[in-house]
């Protein structure tokens, strides 16, 4: 159906730079001889500005190009101040100094017509404050450092490209400008200016982008196509933050003597991170909505010391507390650990998992619904239906992402004001959490405890003079060796082999085993006994991968690094290097190496300093961190359009939604 228009001899089209935000529409009607006389002189007022009448000359293409930089949207169907539309020779624009949309006719290079659209802003200056929200957002997400020639860039208006490298060129004024060069399908090329990079963003997602032809209508329909789902998911996320916001709870006691005390006693000194992440715990404690908040940091970064001191918190407000873990030999880790720490202070920890006797589990169950206990540490049995409690006020959930919503949500039916505090060492994209920081609560760890070391990482062949000199140093420093061989059928053949490295003194070198097909009882005894230094090599699979934190362990070798994926071999190079010794990663390699294998061993070279998570797994790690948030079901929307991109939008609905 054809919109009704209003025809016009002239119209003036405004830049969106916050000079133009901040004045209202009558201001440019006032100003309008002013603002001509400028644009003669002033070189802001020329960029930033088009006089355009009726049946004068004007290159299309130009037109087209000076909307772009001046900051305007490309969208398929204009709608809201700040974006522009084109379909063959009509142009729809949406001045930020206009209360409405304007079409432009052109007919060749001439402009045949120009007409009011009945497209209009009810709400002048909250249209103003959205702009300047949405021109902020897109400065935030935009992050080009470290771009190289080759990497996948989005623009905001044209799609998916490659990036090319950048060009010098001059102007029309004798001035060289620099360009952004995007590579498109059938060489297809696009000269960003310097300047305009808010409107470009990394490609980040979990396929290779399709790269489409410039120009084509089929970016404005996807982008369209996400920012309708966008809106239904940030009504959803809006909807559960209403909810949360409905339950109320008494606050917690402020810091008793009991934590000042688990304070002082913890053995390392505090990062900044860690800190805030402790001051950002407490605050949300001292209120009186429930907390629901995610740690995220990279392995080994303290994490657990944070989840400990909390639950000490709610028990000093009378509260019960939970740790629930993935693995039963992270909870056993975890118990012993938390025992350790609280041995002087009256609490009472337990441990419920299927590993104890029926008579143990129902007797701790019993104990648990009675009171008995003020921490209880366990994996997916804590879920079961027998479990109850007498007054749980605080879940902490280890590993977030191993577990599902319904799961979740099985604690807070027992409590709708229950406190949940979520840790994952896997990490979430910055992007991701700008988009989500007006919603969920997420405290980033991202600095390596003082005095930690980064892990010295040597790519290899195999050798077995190699091995045998890395465990020798080792075991000579009284330290102890993760030894990865991730075939269980060959596993015992492996313990041999290392056996006759020594075979002078075969009883020297004590060495485990551990798989994931133990009996739970066997692999908790063969960790239990690592732990305890009975043992100084320990063979295994990548079951060592989930969160063990063993300080005194500090070599790691790899037997066939070709079969772990870059983020695995990341996350297992983790688990040693937990202390203030050196610590040594052997990564090796059959005799032949592929291209693909040796780029991932490279990489895991080049990222040898600590915290370097993001970097590292930027295709896998962050992409994880992310589907674990938004869910499975937003991975297609991600690939359409990038990561990046795909924030900024979630970012820019949920903020709209919010000043509605």
């Amino acid at each position: 159906m054809e919109l009704s228009r209003v025809s016009i001899d002239k119209v003036l089209i405004c830049g969106l730079t916050p000079y133009f935000l901040e004045k209202g529409s009558v201001w440019f009607e006032q100003n309008i001889k002013q603002i001509l006389q400028a644009r003669k002189t002033q070189s802001f007022f020329e960029d930033n500005t088009l006089y355009i009448e009726k049946r004068q000359s004007h290159n299309l293409s130009q037109f087209l190009r000076k909307l772009d930089e001046m900051g305007y949207e490309k969208v398929l169907q204009v709608s809201e101040p700040g974006e522009f539309s084109q379909r063959g020779g009509i142009v729809d624009v949406f001045p930020v100094n206009l209360g409405g949309a304007v079409r432009f006719e052109f007919f060749g290079n001439k402009i045949e017509e120009i007409s009011e659209l009945p497209i209009r802003v009810e709400d002048e200056k909250t249209a103003k404050e959205i702009l300047k929200k949405k021109l902020k957002s897109q400065k935030l997400f935009s992050d080009l450092k470290g771009l190289k020639t080759g990497d996948y860039l989005v623009h905001l208006d044209h799609g998916i490209a490659r990036f090319a490298g950048d060009i010098k060129y001059g102007t029309q004024r004798n001035e060289e400008n620099e360009y952004y060069v995007l590579e498109y399908a059938q060489n297809d090329k696009l000269y960003v200016p310097f300047g305009l990079e808010r409107k470009l963003s990394r490609y980040i997602g979990f396929v290779e982008p399709k790269i489409s032809r410039l120009g084509s209508s089929l970016w404005q329909k996807t982008k369209k196509k996400i920012k309708e789902e966008t809106e239904k998911f940030a009504k959803e996320l809006l909807e559960i933050y209403a909810r949360r916001e409905i339950a109320n709870r008494p606050p917690y006691s402020t810091d008793s003597e009991i934590d000042l005390k688990i304070a002082s006693d913890f053995a390392f000194e505090e990062t900044l991170d860690q800190a805030e992440a402790i001051k950002d715990i407490k605050t949300d404690l001292e209120k009186e909505e429930p907390m629901d908040r995610i740690v995220c940091g990279d392995v080994g970064f303290g994490k657990t010391e944070i989840a400990l001191r909390t639950m000490v918190k709610a028990i000093n407000s009378g509260l019960q507390a939970v740790l629930i873990c993935p693995t039963t030999i992270l909870a056993n880790q975890h118990f012993q650990n938390f025992r350790e720490r609280l041995k002087n202070l009256p609490i009472k920890i337990t441990l419920l998992s299927r590993l104890q006797s029926k008579k143990e589990q129902k007797k701790i169950v019993e104990e648990l619904r009675i009171g008995e206990f003020d921490i209880v540490i366990g994996t997916h049995r804590l879920l079961s239906k027998d479990v109850e409690f007498k007054n749980l006020g605080l879940l902490v959930i280890d590993d977030e992402q191993r577990f599902g919503v319904r799961q979740k949500e099985k604690f807070k039916k027992i409590r709708a004001s229950l406190d949940i505090l979520s840790l994952s060492a896997t990490p979430i994209p910055r992007t991701l959490y700008l988009a989500l920081s007006s919603l969920k609560n997420i405290s980033l760890i991202q600095t390596p405890p003082i005095g930690r070391l980064p892990v010295k990482t040597s790519i290899l062949p195999f050798s077995e003079k190699v091995i045998k000199k890395a465990i020798e140093n080792e075991i000579s420093r009284g330290g102890q060796v993760y030894y990865l061989h991730n075939r269980v059928e060959t596993i015992e053949m492996i313990k041999k082999f290392l056996e006759n490295l020594v075979p002078e003194a075969p009883t020297s070198w004590r060495i485990g085993i551990a798989h994931g097909r133990l009996k739970e009882k066997e692999l908790i005894k063969v960790m239990s006994e690592f732990q305890d230094k009975k043992i100084d090599v320990l063979v295994a699979t990548t079951i060592i991968e989930n969160g063990l934190d063993l300080p005194n362990v500090n070599t790691l070798i790899v037997a066939d690094a070709t079969h772990l994926g870059l983020s695995q071999a990341y996350q297992i190079r983790g688990r040693i290097g937990r202390s203030h010794v050196p610590a040594f990663a052997y990564f090796l390699y059959p005799s032949r190496l592929n291209d693909k294998a040796k780029l991932r061993l490279n990489a895991l070279k080049e990222a040898e300093e600590l915290g370097s998570g993001y970097k590292i797994a930027l295709k896998d790690l962050e992409i994880r961190g992310a589907g674990y948030i938004l869910g499975k079901e937003q991975s297609g929307n991600i690939n359409s359009v990038g990561l990046n991109l795909y924030c900024q939008i979630l970012s820019e609905t949920i903020e709209k939604m919010k000043t509605k």
